[in-house]
């Protein structure tokens, strides 16, 4: 037995720092809190802030490629093993307030048989929501159980974010149909998110199907085959990704194709119109002239037979089109 302040948590400025019990429940950990070699503890850290990242400078608790990654700034998803413990890079859904979710968040953990730390720096729901299984007693129980239910938190929580995307992309393919054009830059933001979400978790799908083949000791051969499936599942979503992209694509296309279609309606009518008026234009351009001997230019009702004629010349011409199927 041993205290936590006096080797573990002495000016960490943990976020959040708990042993679990083993039952699904968790202890939180206080400078009196006794630590049993029994069931992991976890520590979770802002990296930004300075007790913090000095605290994973100094701690003897981590080898220093972790202290590394889990200092590190822009990570992408990866995980090494390191002795009998891993380190793994994750990113999810940013889901705070006034940020766009495709700016994702990314949390770093190094986790063995006996600790679990982990760090952020923007707030990760994912990370919450295993607090929150934890604070109800039906959260994990052991490292391998811990890092099953925070990979199928974050899985969970990019499904749901690719369910809002596909939900916003059938809402384009119905103004499509509807022969409505999209806002100016709604498709393009909607690519921009499948995209960024596409080359970011094909690597985080990696890491799961490589943690299911990593033979840790502390994983156990179900925990495997648990994080097999957490892999597939979002392998499907990947394709899910691959086919809206593909999609997005086709609709850029369709509204190519409308905006065309309508310049060349207009440019159609207004050549249109230019014919119906030729012939008018022809003829009041004709009398116009400054020049003596007009016709009908000493005559009172030659105004008026001239106007008229113009307008049956415009039926005419009407008449015409119509008959030649222009209009």
């Amino acid at each position: 037995m041993k205290t936590i302040n006096d080797s573990i948590l002495q000016d960490s400025d943990a976020i959040y720092a708990t042993q679990l019990d083993g039952h699904g429940g968790a202890i939180e950990i206080t400078p009196k809190t006794v630590v049993s070699n029994e069931t992991p503890y976890w520590i979770h850290l802002d990296y930004r802030k300075p007790q913090s990242a000095q605290w994973i400078q100094d701690t003897e608790l981590l080898p220093p490629i972790a202290k590394d990654v889990l200092l590190a700034e822009n990570v992408r998803p990866k995980a090494q093993r390191i002795g009998e413990g891993v380190v793994i890079n994750l990113q999810t859904i940013n889901n705070n307030p006034n940020d766009r979710p495709d700016e994702l968040v990314a949390f770093r953990i190094y986790i063995n048989s006996q600790t679990i730390i982990s760090s952020r720096h923007r707030r990760v729901n994912s990370v919450d929501s295993v607090i929150h299984t934890l604070e109800l007693g039906n959260g994990p129980e052991s490292s391998g159980d811990w890092l099953i239910t925070m990979a199928d938190a974050v899985t969970d929580e990019i499904g749901e974010f690719v369910e809002t995307l596909h939900d916003q992309l059938i809402e384009l393919e119905d103004m499509i149909l509807d022969q409505q054009i999209p806002a100016r830059g709604e498709l393009a933001l909607l690519r921009k998110q499948l995209i960024v979400l596409r080359r970011y978790m094909a690597p985080q799908r990696d890491v799961f199907s490589r943690l299911s083949i990593e033979k840790l000791p502390w994983m156990s051969d179900s925990d495997r085959v648990t994080m097999l499936e957490i892999s597939e599942r979002l392998s499907r979503r990947l394709e899910d990704l691959d086919s809206s992209i593909s999609r997005t694509a086709v609709i850029a296309d369709e509204i190519t194709s409308m905006m065309a279609d309508a310049m060349n309606r207009r440019t159609y009518t207004m050549s249109l119109m230019a014919m119906l008026f030729l012939p008018t234009t022809f003829l009041t351009g004709l009398f116009g002239v400054n020049l003596g001997g007009i016709p009908g230019n000493e005559f009172p009702y030659g105004f008026t037979i001239f106007c008229l004629s113009l307008f049956v010349l415009i039926v005419i011409v009407t008449w015409w089109l119509k008959r030649s199927r222009w209009l």
